[in-house]
């Protein structure tokens, strides 16, 4: 029904050399954020900030969505004009994260499932009308000994699936988000071994809730070692595990995968997508969705001082152009 809908906003997003902007946090987040660089996590603030990103001039090169926070609907610049609007002006396609956040699943080890089903078609349908042309819905797995369990493997993957599949009956492409976490000490084969089974339940999972895999962004963690291991997977390794995972599990028919940098720093997250852009041809267009990774610099520098809006524009725009390198493998660390 929204085929052709779906299909320019997949097409869209499918630009050679361009990432997505994850902007989502919640505000409880964005606090956490704001309190790096000593400023109040207060309404005004938020604006300003979510303004700055959303008016860095020639972002539009590099980045061609951008994820949203639902507050961030509403906030407008001094000309009255929405975050949204002023993304779309500029050939962005404005993004809503849509889940509800964290709760913890009965009788497992403490593992975590997504909350947020309920009202989540009238939700899509109220974003939708307010500019959104793609939603985003992130479930997390943890690896320790026990963990990620059958049980939370199969209920994140039917959270996940039930989510595209509403996305998809109002046209809207879902980006689907299983992240594994870093947390942790584990190896990256104990990683690899995780993942693999955490996307063969979920594509089991969007096979049967009729997810039209072409019309869909995948949002996954690169595997890697925990961060806590005592010495970090190297950009090769984890180049390897990456795509022997995803050629195992995630089919042909999927158009993007956008990695999530989950933790790893500014430099780290562009450095293992140039790795696993380097490994010559695969299926799918590899490229990014950070959030962390590539907010860092530009916070630090704006620092909540209007003076400093357009050194922190620039110091956005430097670290998606770098990454924009790192879709063809053609980035290096004396670009920084």
């Amino acid at each position: 029904m929204y085929y052709d809908e779906l299909s320019s906003t997949i097409d869209h997003l499918l630009q050679d050399g361009k990432g997505i902007l994850a902007a989502d946090e919640s505000n409880g987040t964005i606090g956490k954020r704001f309190e790096t660089i000593g400023i109040e996590n207060n309404a005004d603030n938020r604006r300003d900030y979510r303004v700055l990103l959303a008016t860095t001039k020639d972002l539009e090169n590099y980045i061609n969505g951008v994820i949203l926070f639902e507050e961030t609907f509403q906030n407008k610049d001094i000309h009255g004009t929405t975050v949204p609007q002023l993304l779309l002006d500029k050939g962005i396609l404005p993004g809503i994260k849509v889940d509800k956040g964290l709760a913890t699943l009965a009788n497992t080890h403490d593992e975590k499932v997504t909350l947020g089903l309920d009202d989540l078609t009238t939700r899509l349908q109220a974003f939708k009308e307010q500019g959104a042309k793609f939603a985003k819905w992130r479930n997390v797995y943890s690896i320790s000994e026990f963990t990620p369990s059958l049980t939370a493997m199969k209920a994140g993957a039917e959270m996940l699936a039930r989510y595209a599949a509403a996305c998809q009956a109002i046209g809207l492409v879902p980006i689907v988000e299983p992240e594994v976490l870093m947390d942790g000490d584990h190896t990256i084969e104990h990683c690899a071994e995780a993942s693999e089974m955490v996307l063969h339940e979920l594509f089991n999972a969007l096979f049967i809730h009729q997810v039209e895999l072409e019309h869909m962004i995948l949002k996954p963690s690169m595997i890697t070692c925990g961060k806590n291991a005592s010495q970090f997977s190297s950009p090769e390794e984890i180049a390897d595990y990456t795509l022997s995972v995803f050629r195992n599990t995630v089919f042909p028919a999927v158009p993007t995968i956008n990695f999530l940098s989950g933790g790893q720093t500014p430099m780290q997250a562009t450095l293992n997508l140039n790795a696993i852009n380097s490994a010559g041809y695969q299926p799918w267009t590899l490229s990014f969705s950070y959030g962390r990774a590539l907010q860092e610099d530009c916070l630090k520098v704006w620092g909540g001082q209007s003076a400093n809006i357009a050194a922190a524009q620039e110091a956005l725009l430097h670290r998606a152009r770098l990454n924009s390198l790192a879709c063809f493998g053609e980035y290096s660390t004396n670009m920084e």
